[in-house]
C-alpha cells in the first residue's frame, strides 16, 4: 500500500491577488436572530376544502366568475446560528407552506395580501388586530412567480408556450421581520404587562417550523419544487447576521454557524410540548407541499 505524502507547496513567484469582485453588489439584508421573537397559537383555522379535487373544482368556479386568481405567500427570515431559517407553516402533519393564502377579487395586491398574513400569524387582541394593522407587514422585493396553466395541481415558475390564459399566479414575496418583537422590546425597556401577547401566533391544527435554507436546498421529494427553490432565490441577497444586542456577528461571504452547531428544523408553534423540546424537529415525518 503506498502512502501519499501532503506537503505546502512553495513557490517563488509572489502571490497573485484576485482583482476586485463587487461589481453590482446584491442588496444586503439583515437577518435578527429566532430568539428575538415570541410565537403562539390560536384559533383552529380548518382548510376551506376537504380534498385536493375539491380545492381544484373551486379554482374553477372563481375562474369562470373572476378570471385567473392571484396568490401570496411570504418568505420571512430570520437565522439560528449565523444560517438563515425560513418561517413556515406545516398543515395536518403533511403538507409545508409558506404564510399567505389567495387574494379576494377585489383586494388590492399588497394590501390583500397583509390581510391574509394577519389571518394566517397574527395573534388575535394584538396590535395586529384592528385599525392600522396592515402598516405592520414590511412587504420586500417579488421573489418568484409561479403559474397554474390549468385546473390541476401542477404550478411553474414560467408560462407554457401554448397557454395564453393562466388559471392562477402565485407570487413569493421577500418579508422583512422586524429587529424584535413588540413583546420582546416591551421586556427590554423594562415593561411587564399582564396583556402581553405572542407576535406571531399560528393557528392550532398547524405547526409553525423554522427551516434551515440547507435543509430546503435540493430538496424537492419533501418540500416540493416551490419551496426547495427559496434557496436560490434568497441568493441574490448579502446577509448581516444580528445578535440579540443588536450587534453584527457575520456577514455574507463570511463567518458560518458556530463550530459543532448543525442547523436543525425547529417546531416554533403549535407542536407537542416533545416537539417543541426537540430541535429535530419533524424530521421524521413525510408531506410535501
Amino acid at each position: 500500500m503506498s502512502t501519499i505524502t501532503t506537503t505546502a507547496l512553495q513557490t517563488s513567484y509572489p502571490p497573485i491577488l484576485p482583482k476586485s469582485f463587487n461589481g453590482n453588489q446584491p442588496k444586503t439584508i439583515r437577518l435578527y436572530p429566532l430568539s428575538n421573537y415570541t410565537f403562539g397559537t390560536k384559533e383552529t383555522q380548518p382548510e376551506e376544502d376537504p380534498s385536493v379535487l375539491a380545492r381544484l373544482k373551486r379554482l374553477e368556479e372563481h375562474y369562470v366568475e373572476h378570471g385567473m386568481r392571484r396568490t401570496c405567500e411570504g418568505i420571512l427570515v430570520c437565522h439560528e446560528h449565523n444560517h438563515p431559517h425560513i418561517l413556515m407553516l406545516q398543515i395536518a402533519n403533511a403538507f409545508f407552506k409558506l404564510p399567505g393564502d389567495y387574494l379576494k377579487p377585489e383586494d388590492d395586491e399588497v394590501e390583500g395580501f397583509k390581510m391574509r398574513l394577519n389571518e394566517r400569524l397574527a395573534p388575535v387582541g394584538s396590535q395586529f388586530s384592528g385599525e392600522g394593522v396592515n402598516e405592520d407587514w414590511e412587504i420586500g422585493d417579488t421573489l418568484a412567480q409561479w403559474w397554474r396553466p390549468n385546473f390541476e395541481t401542477f404550478m411553474y415558475p414560467f408560462i407554457p408556450a401554448h397557454v395564453t390564459r393562466p388559471k392562477e399566479c402565485k407570487k413569493l414575496y421577500f418579508i422583512q421581520l422586524p429587529r424584535q418583537s413588540w413583546f420582546a422590546a416591551l421586556l427590554s425597556f423594562g415593561c411587564w404587562l399582564t396583556a402581553c401577547v405572542e407576535v406571531l401566533s399560528v393557528p392550532k391544527n398547524m405547526k409553525l417550523l423554522a427551516v434551515p435554507l440547507f435543509e430546503l436546498y435540493d430538496n424537492t421529494a419533501r418540500y416540493g419544487p416551490q419551496l426547495s427553490a427559496i434557496p436560490h432565490l434568497l441568493s441574490r441577497y448579502n446577509f448581516e447576521f444580528i445578535d440579540e444586542n443588536g450587534q453584527v456577528v457575520a456577514v455574507t461571504p463570511g463567518g458560518g454557524p458556530e463550530d459543532g452547531y448543525v442547523p436543525k428544523t425547529r417546531v416554533l408553534a403549535g407542536g407537542t410540548d416533545e416537539e417543541m423540546k426537540d430541535d429535530n424537529g419533524i424530521k421524521d415525518e413525510n408531506g410535501i407541499h
